[in-house]
């Protein structure tokens, strides 16, 4: 069987990206509901879908880059 190329850190982001947007949209919506009890407004679900979009990128890198060490770990 022919070798796989590695898996590239951005490659491995790009792929958990939707993942992580989608947690982060979620996160973010409870939160908002947490806040209306000491007064915050309650985010819609659009605008915590595009705040997870954004969240999402430095939420989907760090958990890409934990699970590219622990790939990297499981190579030796």
């Amino acid at each position: 069987m022919a070798r796989q190329p590695p898996m590239t850190l951005l490659r491995l982001a790009l792929i958990l990206y939707p993942f992580g947007a989608g947690a982060m949209a979620v996160n973010l919506f409870f939160a908002s509901l947490i806040g209306s009890w000491v007064g915050w407004p309650v985010l819609t679900p659009v605008q915590s879908v595009l705040g997870g979009a954004v969240l999402g990128v430095p939420a989907t890198w760090a958990f890409a880059s934990h699970i590219k060490k622990l790939m990297a770990a499981a190579d030796r």
